[in-house]
């Protein structure tokens, strides 16, 4: 890996951003990362493991030529914004058009954008990602586009959406539970980064959808058991439930029951990135011990 080029990355204080800092600082890449709070534990936690801090917001497009000023490369998570209907797709492509426009203005060389993965008919995954995914391409010239599925620790969290995590020992989601479906280790979003910026002779032009594995909503529940020791069970939530949580979880599982799925090539992936993680694999590095200490506080 180069190891001179200044790489720029967003979202550092989140899972992703926050992956891949760090794969980069361990392989010896200067980092900076572009924070609104540079207080947070998390901020100083990256700043004592090299990375330099700056402030960059989003909704501030003018914080974001500074910030970006002097590097090479660019690792870009523009967050998602809500509103009081859901997503919104406008607000959100504002903030991704604007980190664009700023590292067009300050000639940034190469950037890596993670999104959300596609299904079929909806490439980009989301319509504010596709429109960031579209600004991007006609303002950058080099551009490695990531679509990661679920993430894997994602059973870590309470999302308070009313889905996903693991409240009172029940894994709650709108996927059938003997159905597969696939998951990615954020430690594998960062690897795939860190390849994108280490060769972006090769990596330039290409999107990759990106999974790791593909277990069973009621087989992972049965892994994670085994594996903490406090028995976990999954639920499908029903139509009326997700439309009673909102009307785009409802739309996203009536895609789903339609036959709408991811379609990460996992062993392909597995080629280009020999070290992809299982679930299993994750469970046995950290899933367990962060799963259990979860598990047993909300028990």
């Amino acid at each position: 890996m180069t190891t001179d080029r200044l790489v720029a990355v967003t979202g550092a204080t989140g899972r992703q951003g926050g992956a891949t800092a760090r794969r980069l600082l361990a392989a010896g890449r200067p980092v900076r990362v572009l924070v609104r709070d540079a207080t947070t534990p998390t901020a100083r936690s990256l700043e004592a493991a090299g990375a330099e801090l700056v402030r960059g917001d989003f909704d501030d497009p003018s914080s974001l030529p500074a910030a970006l000023e002097g590097a090479a490369e660019l690792f870009a998570v523009p967050p998602v914004a809500f509103g009081p209907a859901g997503t919104d797709v406008d607000r959100e492509f504002a903030r991704g058009r604007a980190l664009i426009d700023a590292a067009a203005a300050v000639r940034v060389e190469h950037v890596v954008f993670t999104g959300v993965a596609s299904t079929p008919g909806r490439t980009g995954g989301s319509e504010g990602k596709k429109r960031i995914e579209d600004h991007l391409h006609e303002r950058i010239n080099s551009v490695t586009v990531l679509r990661p599925v679920r993430f894997m620790s994602n059973y870590l969290g309470s999302i308070p959406i009313g889905v996903d995590g693991i409240v009172h020992g029940v894994h709650r989601h709108i996927f059938p539970p003997d159905e597969p479906v696939q998951v990615i280790a954020v430690e594998d979003i960062a690897e795939f980064a860190a390849l994108a910026f280490s060769r972006p002779d090769r990596f330039a032009g290409r999107s990759l959808e990106l999974a790791g594995d593909a277990p069973t909503p009621a087989e992972a529940a049965a892994a994670i058991s085994e594996a903490t020791g406090v028995p976990v069970r999954y639920e499908q939530i029903t139509h009326a439930e997700a439309a009673a949580l909102s009307p785009e979880i409802a739309q996203v599982r009536e895609r789903w029951a339609a036959g709408s799925r991811w379609h990460a090539d996992i062993e392909a992936l597995r080629v280009i990135h020999p070290g992809l993680r299982t679930f299993a694999d994750w469970l046995a590095e950290s899933g367990t011990a962060l799963l259990r200490k979860r598990l047993l506080e909300t028990a």
